[in-house]
């Protein structure tokens, strides 16, 4: 994470620069769901989800310190923001009537992992912006719009997808499709991070087509869950 600044101007401009492509991408899928969820419970998993990004960062310096192989710190790290995003929903509005249909689990989740990537990438660009300028920091930003915040939302609607989609499963077909979600969630998160740090950046633009093809995936089984919601009611 990018070191902090005293410039009130660069906090201002960096927070922008981090939250408007988290609130452009809430604002495309909660679209696509059709039917409205509460606000004011939207903005508070947004909010936690940011909070979750405080609570991580501890969490991997730790892991850097005592954990000496650089590819299972990366998986570490990814599992690590996975489940505080995950947690986030639940602390929320588990065992409560908003999470009555299979289309609610990826919307809250999605919504919690934008906050995430709101704060971490209003983080990110604290550095740029102080060192290099608007204009280098806005093309940084416009990459992490394209990469990070999309990586974000489809690890996590992958998550809440499965969840939707055995909804209603029983028991132990839940816990399997819960663990295969976050399965795939983590492998996803760890193979970006590995890329984009091993490499530098320079395999952006395969990495990115690659988040793509997933998202297109992601967002046709968002399609089945909602129409799963539709048909209960």
């Amino acid at each position: 994470m990018a070191l902090l600044t005293s410039d009130p101007r660069i906090i201002v401009l960096a927070f922008v620069g981090g939250i408007i492509p988290s609130l452009l991408w809430l604002w495309f899928w909660l679209k696509e769901e059709g039917h409205s969820e509460p606000k004011g419970l939207l903005t508070i998993v947004f909010i936690l989800g940011m909070i979750a990004v405080v609570i991580v960062l501890p969490i991997q310096k730790f892991i850097q310190t005592y954990v000496n192989s650089e590819e299972f710190q990366i998986i570490l790290w990814a599992s690590a923001e996975e489940m505080l995003k995950f947690i986030a929903v639940l602390v929320v509005i588990y065992r409560t009537k908003y999470l009555s249909e299979p289309i609610d689990w990826p919307i809250y989740l999605i919504t919690a992992a934008l906050g995430f990537a709101a704060l971490e990438n209003t983080l990110f660009l604290i550095k740029p912006l102080s060192v290099s300028g608007a204009t280098v920091s806005l093309l940084t930003g416009q990459l992490r719009f394209l990469g990070s915040t999309l990586l974000h939302t489809i690890a996590s609607g992958t998550i809440g997808i499965t969840i939707g989609i055995s909804f209603y499963m029983n028991n132990t077909r839940r816990k399997l499709y819960l663990f295969l979600g976050f399965l795939f969630a983590i492998a996803l998160h760890s193979a970006f991070n590995f890329l984009i740090i091993r490499n530098n950046g320079n395999d952006f633009l395969q990495v990115f087509a690659f988040l793509w093809v997933v998202t297109i995936i992601i967002m046709l089984l968002f399609e089945k869950v909602r129409r799963m919601s539709e048909i209960i009611n």
